[in-house]
């Protein structure tokens, strides 16, 4: 096959890598930018709060991460890390681009939902401040469903099986 028909499993599996990436970056990106906006209005309240709502802000930042790492194995995986490119047919590149999807989709929706739940959780430690440890269970619930996308799109990369 000539041209990018010859090259579609490539195609199919960087389409995975950036999904990967942009997805769950995009989420990270929703999700810092909701708590931001709390975190601003608490420490321009008490200026002593910033590393507590800090830490809540930075929480959603954390599927942009995840994204990032399956991005990077993928990338490593079909070769363009270091390596000689692998000839993928697109069956094994449509797999590749199928893997990649759990932290995208996971790490968007939850990327969002984190900073929502960050934002609640920065209002708790506005107005009790002792209280920063309970707040932030409520933000690490979320964060375990993004862990779990995160396993299963490395799973499935690590054992796909590229010529």
């Amino acid at each position: 096959m000539e041209g990018i028909w010859g090259n579609l499993g490539i195609v199919y599996a960087l389409l995975g890598a950036a999904a990967a990436v942009f997805l769950a970056g995009a989420g990270s990106a929703i999700g810092v930018g909701i708590a931001g906006q709390a975190a601003s209005g608490v420490v321009a309240e008490d200026p002593n709060q910033f590393a507590k709502v800090l830490i809540m802000q930075l929480l959603p930042g954390t599927q942009g991460i995840y994204g990032l790492l399956v991005g990077f194995i993928t990338l490593s995986k079909i070769g363009l890390l270091g390596g000689s490119l692998a000839a993928i047919d697109p069956q094994t590149g449509l797999m590749i681009l199928a893997a990649c999807l759990p932290i995208g989709i996971v790490g968007l929706i939850s990327g969002k939902y984190q900073g929502m739940t960050s934002a609640a959780a920065i209002g708790i430690v506005a107005k009790k401040p002792d209280q920063f440890g309970k707040a932030m269970l409520f933000p690490a619930m979320v964060e375990t469903y993004a862990i779990l996308a995160l396993l299963i799109s490395i799973l499935s990369v690590s054992n796909i099986s590229v010529a």
